[in-house]
């Protein structure tokens, strides 16, 4: 599910994806904007345990939250 950059080094740690948050993401929330994007596009934002109801909560509100995966393993 996660497409990241070709240049993405795998020593990189992957941060939570909430403003200002600097600890490591475990789960990725999946999510459009019906409006703007095609049925088939989905954007991904990373997020940690303490910031994942929230990152949910706020696509919800919007109708734009698709789902919530779990990082795959080899990139925690």
């Amino acid at each position: 599910m996660l497409n990241l950059n070709p240049e993405f080094d795998a020593g990189t740690e992957i941060k939570c994806s909430r403003a200002g948050c600097i600890e490591l993401a475990e789960f990725q929330i999946v999510w459009r904007n019906p409006k703007v994007h095609a049925e088939d596009r989905r954007k991904i934002w990373l997020a940690c345990p303490e910031h994942r109801q929230y990152l949910v909560d706020y696509l919800a509100v919007r109708s734009f939250y698709l789902e919530t995966l779990p990082l795959p393993n080899q990139l925690l």
